[in-house]
């Protein structure tokens, strides 16, 4: 770990530049004939492996599983190399969003040996394997210079950390101390809200929900100290009525964002340096919130990225043909945005790009021979370098992975 984290500080400090002549190349094309070369990612020997994040030095995290499929472990790969991150104490870690940071941060979430005081789930559990996804709290975590630090909560007993910006500011979401009565029963108890924690001050920021909504969540940040995320009830802590509305604080006041007219899931995933395309998914009216059927969205205010309803800011990407539901995941300040489409279960989904108002399959954009499934593209870069993962149709076995443009291809 010592020698990894070494690296990581000698990278960020300017005396390597991780990007290859391919990944250089790339910035100056925008052809649909564009190709990439698919590296699969070094595991731990189980069969769920995802990359979640990808910096513009090629640093990619995510998570990689045990062979028996019963622990994860936030996992980082560079240059080739692999390092598998601890826990607090409990039996999971993962970095479960877009992180977006180059200075060698990483933030993620993490479970202590503290067993769960509350008869509460949290919001962690749909990010970690059973048995012990509800067992232990969960806190967000930042890791830098090769330690692991628990970020406080609010107040409560669990946190959640999503992403971080160049400033070391970290976003993401935690328990306060009110029990809330917009809580779903038996699955979360106590309120929380979108939190910002500035590691160079040693800080904690509450950041408020809109109105009388009575909790939140942050989900990403950028340079400017802008943050997306969602605002609604308490619910169960993972989206849906606490995604009543999409918004985004500035200054650390909350704005709502358009949407499409459905009841839950409005969430943003991703937001540019630039602060002019958020990513994210959405619902239309009608849509059941306890089934939905998610649609990849962007927030813009650059004309040429995708048609945006009359009097909003908002666009609907779609998905590819013969899918059900789509989610837009990462996105870059070229306007190139990556995501997830799905058909009807028990149908495998296709990691899509869409840029220049188009969707494009990503599947049919291979370079070089790789028979698995391109299943999910969760982040990608300033170079066009995007993360993800595969699956292969016969096993099921999923593979982290990073899809790199091939030089001259976009010519």
């Amino acid at each position: 770990m010592k020698y990894f984290s070494a690296l990581l500080v000698f990278v960020a400090s300017g005396a390597v530049v991780a990007v290859t002549s391919e990944q250089q190349a790339e910035t100056n094309g925008h052809d649909g004939s564009r190709k990439y070369r698919i590296t699969r990612l070094e595991s731990r020997g189980g069969s769920n492996n995802r990359g979640n994040s990808i910096n513009d030095l090629g640093l990619v995290s995510g998570y990689t599983d045990s062979p028996d499929g019963t622990s994860r472990r936030a996992s980082l790969w560079f240059l080739g190399q692999r390092l598998t991150l601890r826990t607090l104490g409990g039996t999971n870690s993962s970095v479960a969003w877009p992180v977006k940071n180059n200075i060698g941060l990483v933030v993620g979430i993490a479970q202590t040996n503290e067993l769960q005081p509350r008869n509460a789930t949290w919001s962690c559990r749909i990010f970690f394997p059973e048995p012990d996804n509800t067992r232990y709290v969960c806190l967000g975590f930042a890791w830098e210079f090769g330690r692991m630090k628990p970020l406080p909560t609010l107040g409560g007993d669990n946190g959640f950390a999503t992403g971080a910006n160049n400033r070391r500011q970290v976003v993401g979401w935690a328990e306060t101390d009110v029990v809330d009565d917009t809580c779903e029963e038996n699955v979360q108890v106590l309120q929380f809200r979108a939190a910002l924690w500035d590691l160079w001050r040693d800080e904690t920021h509450e950041l408020p929900p809109l109105g009388t909504d009575s909790s939140g969540a942050a989900t990403a940040i950028n340079d400017r100290g802008q943050v997306v995320g969602i605002s609604g009830d308490c619910d169960q802590a993972v989206g849906r009525f606490t995604a009543r509305s999409a918004v985004i604080w500035e200054n650390g006041v909350p704005r709502k964002l358009d949407d499409l007219g459905g009841p839950a899931w409005n969430t943003p995933t991703a937001i540019n340096q630039r602060g002019d395309i958020v990513a994210g998914f959405a619902t239309l009216p009608g849509d059941d919130p306890f089934n939905p059927l998610l649609r990849a969205v962007a927030w813009t205010t650059r004309t040429g990225i995708c048609p945006t309803l009359p009097g909003t800011n908002i666009c609907e990407l779609g998905m590819l043909r013969g899918h059900l539901t789509s989610q837009a995941s990462g996105v870059n300040d070229r306007g190139q945005i990556v995501g997830t489409s799905c058909p009807a279960p028990p149908g495998l989904c296709r990691a899509f790009l869409f840029e220049n108002g188009a969707m494009k399959d990503l599947n049919e954009s291979k370079a070089n021979p790789f028979t698995d499934q391109l299943e999910n593209a969760m982040d990608v870069n300033q170079f066009g370098v995007i993360t993800g993962r595969a699956v292969n149709t016969d096993t099921r076995a999923r593979s982290a992975i990073v899809m790199t443009p091939t030089s001259g291809s976009s010519r």
